[in-house]
């Protein structure tokens, strides 16, 4: 009995031993050391704004609005049809977007924005998630011209400092024009930053990247929107609204990018994350702030009728 009582104590304690050693196993497994060794250190950086009742949008597609959700049916003993769900009477509450256009605040435009024979946004390609991520700085230029639009000139001085684009990358172009993003008044000004159709083509055609982005709500501000024609009628996509480039660095990061998949949506509400490296001073780490558990604040969330949505 003994000596098969030990047999089993043996084997379980090589079970466990074997067990104990799969997670460091694992950490060196495939893309995980990656993650491990360059990823988890990275610094993290928000790129995109918040999207809320009040912000920039064009006239033409009118504002969202936001309310609490309503209980669509009676629910017996619990709610009736019409009741808003509320913490203190249900346990949750839910909102009810109204979002009257996907061309709202920091987007991905797919190709079939503009031309539906290219893709929509639920037919983008998986391999969009991660991408090297340039910035090439013009605020510059446009804090001397408010409406200049980048050349093929500041590409290739990008290029003289950091070397050529890689293929493949996404570019975005950093003009401070989203430091105006809460003034109203600023977003409709006539003059804004935009991307000339030239620096576009040799982005393109001659570096090969996946997509450009810029910080305005369109690519520029010629009468037709040349630059953009172009990129929607060629197969191209691009990033709008985007913001903090004034964080990042020019070359070295990467860029999550993260969307919902509408069928047939000719444009995304997206988060871009711009990874960079560990040293960089801007951003935030994993582990640097709380994450499972999340952050309980003082304050909880509350409906605001002025606010048109719940704050603290």
């Amino acid at each position: 009995m003994k000596s098969k009582l030990s047999i089993q104590l043996c084997a379980i304690v090589a079970s466990a031993i074997l067990m104990s050693t799969l997670p460091a196993q694992a950490a060196d497994d495939g893309l995980w050391k990656v993650y491990n060794e360059g990823l988890k250190g990275a610094k993290y950086i928000d790129l995109s704004h918040t999207i809320q009742p009040k912000m920039p949008v064009w006239a033409g597609f009118g504002t969202p609005t936001f309310s609490q959700t309503k209980s669509a049916i009676d629910v017996d003993g619990f709610a009736k049809k019409g009741d808003a769900f509320l913490f203190d009477k249900h346990g949750f509450e839910a909102t009810a977007y109204v979002l009257r256009t996907d061309q709202l605040g920091t987007q991905l435009d797919p190709p079939a924005h503009w031309a539906p024979e290219y893709p929509g946004i639920d037919e983008l390609p998986a391999t969009y998630t991660l991408r090297p991520l340039v910035v090439i700085p013009i605020e510059d230029k446009v804090a001397k011209d408010p409406g200049y639009q980048m050349q093929v000139s500041d590409v290739e001085e990008f290029e003289n400092r950091n070397g050529k684009i890689p293929e493949g990358s996404v570019v975005f172009v950093r003009s401070n024009w989203s430091k105006g993003w809460n003034e109203i008044a600023f977003t409709k000004r006539p003059k804004f930053p935009g991307v000339g159709l030239e620096s576009l083509k040799f982005l393109h055609l001659q570096r090969k990247i996946l997509f450009h982005g810029h910080e305005p709500l369109d690519t520029d501000n010629t009468p037709k929107y040349d630059s953009e024609y172009w990129l929607m009628h060629n197969g191209y996509a691009q990033a709008e609204g985007v913001m903090n480039l004034d964080q990042v660095k020019e070359t070295g990061c990467l860029v999550a990018i993260g969307y919902p998949k509408f069928k047939g949506g000719v444009g995304g509400y997206v988060r871009y994350v711009a990874i960079c490296p560990a040293d960089w001073k801007y951003g935030i780490a994993v582990g640097e702030v709380p994450e499972a558990p999340l952050q309980k604040f003082d304050k909880p969330l509350r409906w605001s009728e002025e606010a048109g949505t719940r704050i603290r």
